[in-house]
């Protein structure tokens, strides 16, 4: 679920805003595959002042869909006094790179927030760049204020659902809310390949998402089999509550018949498609970001810049490390940006700065975790201004070198987070900016560093500097698919997020706004799993 807003950071976590949900749903799209259909995701992008856009967030890619209904969900602050400009936009992806300038335009809409939340449910054609009708595709928002806190943490199984293909099925579960204009997709599992008595991963379904808190309210639960081309065949459906999913436990689930209509009014003796099973369903109060700031969490972050030599000679105006005369470079720009937004959650305001990938003094060996300020016992500066002034006196101390190795200072931050995770309250987490210009030489050990450190209290946000090929670091950051590494471990959450800078140039308040969005999310989740509560719990009422 893509979270976040400006006044999340930077405008004071005392300042009162009404949080919305937005549901995202097309049909009729333009179909722009030869031998299959278009492959839709759609992107957020709002807008910070003229024609100035930055993206706020993308829904999952749905794969050969014309009339795709999105399970990621957008949540924004929302201010019944200002003019909130949004822009929609649907593209059919056709390959891996981050950047959607490469792939089909499905079209377009514009609109405020204010209008989205004034009908509760939007729809308006989609249009081209000329503001043409995109064929006769249609795009629809669906709003509601999140009131609810609540999470439902469920876990599911399966037994003898139906052979849709010879003798399997690839069965994967929708979860629907009962709204007043129909059912809204609420919750997409994984696909359990090859199985017929599957068990799927524990999930959580926000209430606000599922029921509306409502115990009572109906919920459908539709079973499918999954065809890579994109027209699942439905296995079997059911519609329960919320309290009824309650009952089930590991030693005696809650148990609900998978139906097909049509094998019910065609089948003679039919009686189900396959059972499915609620071993768990615990409703609990979650705690949110802000509950845990001013519980009396503490944000360390760390930074790490690219000191290789792809990044260019800094004495040559083409380099990246080159400081023009004003004062000026994309790393300069990178670390203003994201730390003097972050260090109003850092109370001492002391942040360790390394280098990697450079021969340093006085042995002029290649390190790839190095202090920038060249003392071990304690890289920590003083302010964001103290990390700007070791960088400038850094950077002609040092020969730019290789390779570019990730790992090592994933690992040193994760040492740190490790050893919080065993105080047992969540006092603590992580951050980890590394600015770099996207030649990555350790990508396996950086996988690996990654998984581990998704179970730790720690996100990772890495800028792209300059125009290379960033295709390693759009891999790393997770969005539509979980991490693994080489070894077959899969990562437990997603906590890369990568930005490239070169799309936020000239805002620096929207490039902030961008690699932050996800955080608040990111720490209120990891926390909220390993059920741990704020250090100073007494001094917030109860979870929001």
């Amino acid at each position: 679920m893509a979270t976040g807003g400006a006044p999340v950071f930077g405008e004071g976590a005392a300042q009162c805003v009404t949080k919305v949900q937005l549901t995202i749903s097309c049909e009729n799209l333009m179909d722009m595959d030869v031998f299959s259909k278009s492959d839709p995701l759609c992107a957020l992008y709002i807008n910070s002042s003229g024609s100035n856009w930055h993206e706020f967030g993308r829904t999952e890619m749905v794969l050969n869909c014309l009339n795709p209904k999105f399970a990621k969900k957008f949540v924004m602050d929302y201010y019944f006094e200002m003019v909130q400009k949004l822009k929609f936009c649907v593209y059919d992806i056709d390959n891996d790179t981050y950047d959607l300038g490469d792939d089909d335009f499905l079209g377009e809409l514009e609109c405020t927030l204010g209008q989205i939340v004034s009908c509760g449910r939007l729809t308006r054609p989609l249009l081209l760049a000329n503001k043409r009708r995109a064929g006769n595709g249609t795009i629809t928002i669906c709003a509601e204020e999140i009131t609810d806190n609540r999470v439902a943490n469920l876990e599911v199984s399966a037994r003898k659902l139906d052979k849709k293909y010879l003798w399997w099925s690839d069965p994967f579960l929708e979860f629907y809310k009962k709204t007043e204009c129909g059912w809204q997709l609420a919750h997409r599992t994984e696909v359990v390949k090859n199985n017929l008595n599957p068990t799927w991963r524990p999930f959580r379904i926000p209430l606000q998402s599922l029921c509306g808190g409502d115990m009572e309210k109906p919920i459908k639960v539709d079973c499918y089999d999954h065809h890579v081309n994109g027209s699942h065949d439905l296995i079997g459906t059911f519609v329960t509550t919320l309290s009824k999913m309650q009952v089930g436990t590991h030693y005696s689930p809650a148990e609900f018949e998978c139906i097909n209509r049509r094998k019910l009014e065609r089948k003679k003796g039919y009686k189900n498609s396959g059972v499915i099973f609620i071993k768990q369903c615990k409703v609990v109060k979650e705690y949110t970001f802000l509950d845990y700031i001013m519980g009396g969490c503490q944000i360390n972050f760390t930074i790490a810049i690219d000191f290789t030599g792809s990044n260019g000679d800094p004495k040559s105006a083409q380099s990246l490390h080159y400081i023009d005369p004003k004062g000026y470079n994309e790393y300069l720009a990178a670390i203003w940006a994201v730390g003097m937004v972050i260090q109003d959650y850092d109370s001492n305001k002391m942040f360790p700065a390394f280098g990697f990938g450079a021969k340093v003094p006085p042995n002029w060996q290649v390190s790839h975790e190095f202090p920038i300020n060249f003392n071990a016992t304690n890289p920590f500066c003083a302010g964001i201004e103290g990390v700007v002034s070791a960088y400038q006196k850094c950077l002609p101390q040092v020969k730019l070198y290789g390779p570019t190795n990730f790992a090592p200072i994933i690992n040193h931050v994760a040492c740190f987070a490790r050893q919080a995770v065993q105080q047992n309250t969540a006092s603590q987490y992580f951050v980890l900016l590394m600015i770099t210009d996207g030649v990555i030489t350790d990508m396996d050990q950086t996988r690996i560093a990654i998984v581990e450190a998704s179970r730790l209290p720690m996100s990772i946000i890495i800028v792209g500097v300059g125009g290379a090929d960033f295709s390693a670091m759009e891999f790393l950051d997770s969005d539509d698919r979980i991490l693994s590494s080489p070894r077959g471990d899969v990562a437990l959450r997603d906590i890369v997020q990568f930005v490239p800078f070169r799309q936020f140039q000239a805002n620096h308040a929207a490039l902030a706004q961008s690699v932050l969005a996800e955080l608040p999310d990111q720490v209120a989740s990891f926390f909220n799993l390993f059920k741990l509560k704020p250090p100073n719990e007494a001094s917030i009422s109860s979870p929001s």
